[in-house]
């Protein structure tokens, strides 16, 4: 199983990724497909996603029993420990600003 979500992505990828998934809720597709065409829906995401970011997780034989990779601008990203992989928690100003009310300089202050 092949599981894919994005969030702030563009409506052109959201169409590609309805060709070859389906949509279950809003931004969270699941489709079953093999390795090669994976990838390729992949490098479709990481191609087209801009200022979102997207999540990608898949059935493995590993201890986990899946494996996930991620792109874009998010707080959480994959780190291996001892080949076991687990998810970082970044601080806020890691990530880029963005226009918009919640990005405004004095949204810190009190």
């Amino acid at each position: 199983m092949l599981v894919i979500v994005v969030e702030n992505a563009p409506p052109r990828l959201r169409g590609r990724l309805a060709v070859w998934l389906l949509e279950i809720r809003a931004g969270v597709y699941v489709g079953t497909y093999g390795r090669k065409v994976q990838e390729m829906i992949w490098q479709q995401v990481c191609a087209y996603i801009d200022r979102g970011n997207a999540v990608m997780a898949w059935a493995a034989p590993n201890d986990a029993g899946f494996e996930f990779d991620t792109c874009g601008a998010n707080r959480r990203c994959p780190v291996d420990l001892d080949g076991f992989r687990l998810v970082e928690f970044g601080p806020e100003a890691a990530l880029p600003l963005l226009p918009g009310p919640l990005n405004s300089p004095n949204r810190n202050r009190r």
